[in-house]
């Protein structure tokens, strides 16, 4: 019969996911609560389902410490590498919608709202089957070195089009034709998009370690040091989640796209 230390190769503490699952979930209602109160479109809810998805990945993690099994562990692995994907996407929608309500004639294809939110989705949605299909198969010894490089591609995958991405948004932050409305806290336009765009570019850093962790993780591979060793991954995965949590509850993007934000923005102009 499989123990939980043949499946994390140590003993899970007890107490740390039950608390992240409550952390997560809270965060939830409270995007849920601002996105009310700031009338934001229905989008920024991308952001709750990313913390949903986060709290179920820790209460499986839970579970797992005392009743372990293989669809177990698999689905907490696939809720705990979700996430961050998802995580992605809102920041990829968002400076699409910023290029959308720009109402700029692009000058290059990438520039097109429709294609920032989508291509990178897609790259994405394909990065996370890889990932997610590589850790599962890391879970048996037989087929633990094919998983790992399967995940491996899969993250790099993810490095790749995320830092694509950050190319993408600086030049949409470096051209002064591109507009942010003002949130309820920005004196000027200007201000709304550099603290917007401030948010989009730590969060991606924040993805961009937590990946960077994961690549090096799957790399040890299953037994190295790094998968043998709990407290990366709460370090370099749960507190870089958290991290970029905390600036988009704080900063809240939705403030920028509400009804109001809008129509202000337009009788600015």
């Amino acid at each position: 019969m499989s123990t939980t230390e043949d499946y994390f190769t140590y003993t899970p503490v007890h107490g740390a996911p039950e608390a992240a699952a409550v952390i997560f979930a809270g965060i939830a209602i409270l995007v849920v609560i601002k996105a009310k109160q700031t009338q934001s479109p229905r989008w920024v809810h991308i952001l709750t389902g990313t913390a949903v998805a986060e709290s179920l990945g820790y209460i499986f993690r839970a579970v797992c410490i005392n009743h372990i099994s293989l669809g177990m562990f698999v689905a907490m692995n696939l809720f705990l590498l979700l996430p961050p994907n998802a995580f992605a996407l809102y920041e990829y929608k968002t400076v699409g919608q910023v290029v959308r309500h720009s109402n700029v004639q692009a000058k290059h294809f990438w520039l097109r709202p429709k294609f920032i939110t989508w291509f990178f989705f897609s790259s994405d949605v394909f990065s996370f089957l890889l990932q997610s299909t590589g850790a599962s198969m890391m879970s048996s010894k037989d087929s633990a070195q094919s998983g790992k490089w399967i995940a491996l591609v899969g993250l790099a995958v993810q490095l790749v089009f995320l830092a694509c991405f950050v190319v993408t948004a600086i030049y949409v932050h470096r051209d002064p034709s591109y507009k942010v409305a003002r949130g309820r806290k920005d004196k000027t336009p200007e201000g709304a998009k550099k603290r917007l765009m401030y948010t989009v570019f730590a969060t991606i850093a924040l993805i961009y370690i937590r990946s960077v962790y994961r690549l090096i993780e799957f790399a040890d591979g299953y037994g190295g040091k790094i998968y043998s060793s709990e407290w990366p991954f709460y370090v370099f995965d749960f507190a870089m989640i958290l991290a970029g949590f905390a600036l988009n509850i704080v900063f809240f993007v939705g403030d920028h796209f509400s009804k109001a934000a809008i129509n202000d923005a337009i009788e600015m102009c």
